[in-house]
């Protein structure tokens, strides 16, 4: 789509009415609140349904529900569900954690994980759960005395300067960690006072055939019929605080968590979802939507559908590849398929001309309040000529980022500049030798998870896509490798992967043990090094031109939603998720992908049963469930016959939201989200009702899965479970 370009003299004289991007954002669907706002939402959550006062949401004196939601690893959220620290998330959310207690013989992603007793619990190394306990907002005592147009490092530095002082002042007065971050572009500032803990351990997983059963088929997908849980336990030290990981810690004593409520739901009942949405970009300008929608998407898109090819090929005729490659595939896939829902929407809705209407509206704003934002007039000007000035260094850059350093090799290669720094010392015999092999000794991880024969497919699938998008951005290097190989990709491939010292781990350690000075001469040669230290010149040179018109633009943005907050149409409204804590709120509502005959608004174990295909490996259930679906053995989570699996609500969520509470209106948990539509997948840069959906898994579901299949009963006895 072509950018338009629009200038104070290019303004058209007729107002016209505000586009639905502005005008939905008080309605009770969209919106990230944060939970100190939610006195202001109060009035309209009774009357979307809610039967609790907002203070049990969210108060504190640390009786308030958001002391029992979790920020879940980096990226996810889980909820307690028992006074012993037991923490409810997705599969997803800890499949990494599975995946690093995993091998070939365990195997928990083929057979499941239940502990039976506390002793059976498998700690996780690295994994924390962090509580937010309260929050405030630290905007005057941040942006005191400093002019709205004041800009780039003088004030950074203040704003730097300021926070480490405010934060470790209001660490030490509370005892708690304390964490400020930016909000609304930068226009105002709030902390959160936060405890992390440290030993968590693995409860209950159940086996791909039920947590990752749909597989990519179903990802971004409805309807769904995915158990995407897990559980695991926070173990706290003395005085019940945070510790690290020691055998002697005990249960995590949680004062405040979730009653489950067992008696289901219906469509148009009052829901809740409480996390950590992670990034959205709601009000960024039309320039900058174009070049996610016909630039970064597109390419990532294009990339990904060829390395996911080839992975999926070598993890299907491989097990030992499966185990290695399945969780840094889901991160990749993930990404892949909600970036093709995003364009879908963005494209249905036609995104771009809502904000150019809207856009348009503000700059006849700007003219008339010209005295007291003198520089409003000129923003989406300039952002204009920002974007269209970056718009080739960043076709470079996701092509760079999605196709040569989408190679595992490629992105290994920066470690042979380690190796050689160690024979820059000066060092030599044992001393060498010695600093070689504990530098290479990090490499397991790395080796651990990474099978050289798929990576050399990946680089004959990822490398031409370079050659032929960028032709005018190929390293010298690059050409002459190719020119030598004859024009063959195939060649050059098995060239690089029998001569990198990177390709197998074992190599590498024979080097470290037997090295002289003069072997520093091989490692510069690497083909691996030479094709990572080949492309750092146009990729350093190019991300220099992004990052300098993304500095510009997160100038000009914070002036554009200074005057967005302004305006009568903007107010109430939330700020961008940043992986903070939220509250959004909807309703139960179901959706059509496939026409009104496709409309439904739940799944269940009958559907489950419907598309399961054992010659297909992620629609292949376990043996045991089958047991269970033949005489209906569902006990008490039976429901008419089945047992309800997924459900869908208007609930505005985003990633980081995986494994947040569902909440009824008395605030009770009735399933954990997981999922979004494909076609609301847009959701991050505009809500459309009509298409926005948040897919969660029924806790009635989860349950039957704990005790009748996983005989993790004793599981249940330590929750609250009502059914009223």
């Amino acid at each position: 789509m072509l950018k338009k370009v629009w200038s104070s003299s290019s303004i058209v004289k007729a107002i016209l009415f505000f586009s639905t991007f502005i005008t939905s954002v008080s309605s009770a669907k969209e919106g990230m609140w944060l939970p100190s706002q939610l006195k202001q939402q109060e009035a309209d959550m009774i009357a979307a349904g809610l039967q609790v006062p907002v203070d049990k949401i969210y108060n504190e004196n640390g009786t308030g529900l958001n002391n029992a939601v979790v920020l879940f690893g980096r990226g996810c959220t889980g909820e307690v569900i028992s006074s012993k620290g037991l923490v409810l998330t997705n599969h997803h959310c800890g499949y990494g954690s599975v995946q690093a207690l995993s091998t070939t013989l365990t195997d928990y992603f083929a057979n499941g994980f239940w502990a039976k007793s506390n002793g059976e619990e498998l700690p996780c190394p690295g994994l924390t759960v962090t509580f937010i306990r309260k929050m405030a907002n630290v905007t005057s005592r941040v942006l005191y005395g400093m002019r709205d147009t004041l800009r780039g490092q003088v004030r950074d530095n203040i704003v730097a300067a300021r926070i480490k002082y405010l934060e470790e002042k209001l660490s030490k007065a509370s005892g708690m960690d304390a964490t400020i971050k930016p909000y609304y572009d930068g226009n105002q500032y709030w902390v959160s006072y936060t405890e992390t803990f440290k030993d968590i351990r693995l409860v209950g997983f159940p086996p791909n055939g039920i947590g990752y059963f749909g597989g990519d088929f179903e990802n971004w997908a409805w309807p769904r019929h995915t158990g995407d849980f897990s559980m695991f336990r926070i173990y706290a030290g003395t005085n019940n605080k945070p510790a690290a990981y020691a055998k002697g810690n005990k249960p995590y004593n949680a004062k405040t968590f979730f009653k489950i409520n067992a008696s289901g739901y219906k469509e148009g009942d009052f829901t809740m979802v409480y996390g950590f949405p992670g990034t959205t970009k709601e009000y960024i300008s039309s320039y900058q939507l174009n070049d996610i929608y016909t630039i970064s998407d597109p390419i990532r898109i294009a990339a990904r559908t060829r390395k996911l090819e080839v992975w999926d090929k070598n993890m299907n005729a491989n097990r030992d590849v499966f185990l290695k490659y399945t969780s840094k595939r889901a991160g990749v896939a993930n990404g892949w398929k909600k970036w093709q829902g995003e364009v879908k929407g963005l494209k249905i809705n036609d995104v771009t001309a809502k904000k150019e209407s809207y856009e348009r509206t503000f700059e006849q704003w700007a003219i008339a309040n010209d005295s007291a934002y003198p520089y409003a007039k000129d923003l989406l000007a300039n952002m204009q000529v920002n974007t269209i000035y970056a718009d080739s260094a960043l076709k470079t850059v996701e092509y760079i980022n999605e196709t040569v350093f989408g190679i595992e090799l490629v992105q290994q290669g920066g470690f042979i500049g380690r190796l050689v720094a160690c024979f820059r010392t000066g060092l030599s015999g044992d001393a060498l030798r010695d600093t070689l092999q504990k530098v290479c000794a990090g490499t397991h991880t790395f080796y651990k998870n990474y099978d050289v024969r798929t990576d050399k497919d990946v680089f004959k699938a990822l490398m031409p896509i370079y050659f032929s998008q960028c032709p005018h951005d190929i390293p010298v290097y690059y050409k002459a490798q190719y020119s030598d190989h004859n024009n063959d990709f195939g060649l050059w491939a098995d060239d690089v992967y029998k001569v990198s010292l990177l390709g197998d781990e074992e190599k590498l350690k024979s080097f470290a043990t037997n090295a002289v000075p003069a072997d520093s001469s091989r490692l510069l040669a690497d083909p691996a090094w030479q094709l990572y230290i080949g492309m750092q010149g146009i990729y350093k040179a190019n991300t220099a031109v992004v990052t300098a018109t993304n500095e510009q633009m997160s100038y000009l943005n914070r002036l554009y939603m200074k005057c967005r907050m302004q305006k009568d149409d903007f107010k109430p409204s939330y700020p961008d998720a940043n992986l903070t804590l939220r509250v959004a709120y909807g309703k139960v509502k179901g959706l059509d992908p496939d026409g009104p005959a496709g409309y439904s608004y739940q799944t269940n174990i009958d559907d489950v049963m419907s598309v399961a295909n054992p010659d297909v490996e992620v629609f292949r259930i376990p043996a045991k469930l089958k047991e269970l679906y033949g005489p209906r053995d569902y006990g008490r989570w039976a429901v008419h016959g089945t047992v309800p699996v997924a459900f869908l609500a208007d609930n505005h969520t985003s990633g980081g939201n995986s494994g947040s509470p569902v909440l009824n209106a008395k605030g009770e948990l009735i399933g954990t989200n997981f999922d979004r539509p494909w076609e609301g997948t847009m959701s991050d840069l505009y809500f459309d009702p009509a298409l926005c959906r948040n897919i969660s898994l029924d806790i009635r579901y989860t349950l039957f899965i704990v005790e009748k299949f996983g005989g993790a009963g004793w599981l249940l006895n330590e929750m609250q479970i009502v059914k009223k």
